[in-house]
């Protein structure tokens, strides 16, 4: 078959005979991927690690405690990441849910934390809570401070 006898069999199809599957379609075949929608996530090991966290400190049973998280000036890089429990809200703060854990930061920080995930480690070199931020454009060794 001539590349001029397959362009000219394209071009004798109809676009209006073409089916495309419809998003439930492709749902039920393809597992859909983490859709970014300008949030905080936390990972499995981070969820188990603040879980237990909120357990020992007494806060488990209480549904009004969350985790808030934030930026501060200072650290090698120029910019600290904070983490504390709180169950006050104030009235600018940004406030998402992933795998069950309520997530809230003020505004300001959030302009610096939108699509990072919380995450935990406990391997050899090193073990705590860090933090995978796409915004940071270079951080210390020690990972507790970023820049943007």
């Amino acid at each position: 078959m001539s590349t001029h006898t397959l362009n000219k069999s394209v071009d004798d199809v109809s676009t209006k005979s073409l089916q495309l599957p419809s998003q439930e379609e492709i749902a039920d075949v393809v597992e859909p991927a983490k859709v970014l929608e300008n949030a905080i996530y936390i990972s499995d090991k981070a969820k188990s690690k603040v879980t237990n966290l909120m357990k020992d400190a007494g806060l488990g049973e209480d549904p009004s405690y969350f985790l808030r998280v934030g930026v501060v000036g200072g650290g090698c890089s120029g910019l600290s990441y904070k983490m504390d429990f709180d169950n006050e809200q104030k009235p600018m703060d940004q406030s998402f849910e992933d795998k069950g854990i309520k997530i809230v930061t003020d505004l300001k920080s959030f302009l610096y934390l939108v699509n990072t995930e919380l995450e935990f480690s406990d391997g050899l070199n090193g073990k705590g809570f860090y933090f995978n931020n796409p915004n940071a454009s270079r951080s210390c060794g020690c990972g507790e401070s970023f820049a943007v």
